[in-house]
């Protein structure tokens, strides 16, 4: 992993596992012409800076990908067109919208997930090698399903996907799922992950629940960093929690977090077009400076990033796991 990831000291003062960039939002809601709200996106390292496909619904709220470049993975350069897929595994590459991308590094090339609607929201998939030419291939799951997250490495000799099973709706419910395939084309051995909270017990995360970034391998475990959803007078509401699944097992979590690690408490998190969201979607590490930097979606509306050491992290979800 790059070493160059963005960074921002923890705040003197500050005790919080995570803490916000004190330059958020890092991208706006106007930053290409057409755009209404750019949020829910994600980055990797690409050549000798960063690539990433982002989320930028455009002003009549029609949901689209588009890429995007940046030196320093903070100011970024979007491309001002979606982007246009080519048929890969499929000729059927139909889609009425795409929403929530991430992006993953897996042998050889760069693999891309999204909602994407075919009939309902479904899980998208295509790769590029080069950010330039993207190929889309079969949907993964039937609709109504949400969060495709792969795992960066193949598991037991499979591709391996954590997904939320859903409705056609705004989905009052949601657990983890993971499923696998051999060859990125068919998915199947579904098996739950975790569920929601009992209300008692962690009521931030008691509604839904689904997977955020890329799965960081660790020794402890794969660190899944996830949003949990409570449903309260006011609409829904999102933060930010990690677990640890076993690393030959990953439907077996070792350790899930009863607080949150970062909830919705600053204006642009509070106030969008969907407001109290914080909805994480990608994370840069270094593990030989124990940091980690997460995008995430404040408000459905703009794109931030709060950063964090993986130790403590880590030790945070092993010592107040519900």
């Amino acid at each position: 992993m790059k070493t160059d990831i963005p960074w921002q000291d923890r705040p003197e003062g500050n005790h919080d596992i995570m803490w916000r960039f004190d330059q958020n939002p890092i991208i706006g809601r106007y930053d290409i012409p057409t755009s209404n709200s750019i949020f829910n996106s994600a980055v990797v390292p690409f050549k000798d800076g960063y690539a990433g496909v982002f989320r930028c619904d455009n002003k009549a709220v029609q949901m689209n990908i588009f890429a995007g470049f940046s030196k320093d993975a903070v100011h970024w350069d979007i491309e001002h067109n979606p982007i246009a897929m080519q048929a890969g595994n499929t000729q059927m590459i139909h889609s009425d919208y795409k929403y929530d991308p991430r992006v993953v590094f897996i042998e050889d090339r760069y693999w891309i997930t999204w909602c994407n609607g075919y009939h309902g929201p479904s899980i998208g998939i295509g790769y590029t090698y080069d950010f330039q030419e993207f190929f889309q291939c079969e949907n993964a799951f039937l609709p109504f399903n949400r969060n495709g997250v792969l795992f960066p490495r193949k598991i037991n000799g499979k591709y391996a996907m954590l997904s939320r099973p859903s409705d056609n709706g705004h989905t009052p419910f949601g657990d983890i799922w993971v499923s696998y395939s051999p060859d990125m084309k068919y998915w199947g051995e579904h098996r739950c992950v975790m569920k929601p909270s009992p209300f008692e017990d962690s009521a931030w995360q008691c509604t839904k629940i689904g997977a955020g970034p890329i799965p960081i391998e660790t020794e402890e475990g794969w660190l899944m960093i996830y949003h949990g959803v409570i449903n309260t007078c006011n609409g829904f509401r999102y933060a930010m929690g990690s677990a640890l699944l076993d690393l030959v097992n990953p439907d077996k979590v070792l350790f899930r977090t009863q607080p949150y690690l970062l909830g919705p408490a600053v204006d642009y998190e509070m106030i969008g077009d969907v407001p109290n969201v914080v909805f994480p979607c990608a994370a840069l590490h270094d593990f030989e400076k124990d940091r980690i930097a997460v995008y995430y979606g404040a408000a459905d509306t703009s794109v931030a990033l709060a950063f964090g050491h993986i130790s403590e992290i880590i030790a945070f979800t092993k010592q107040n796991s519900l």
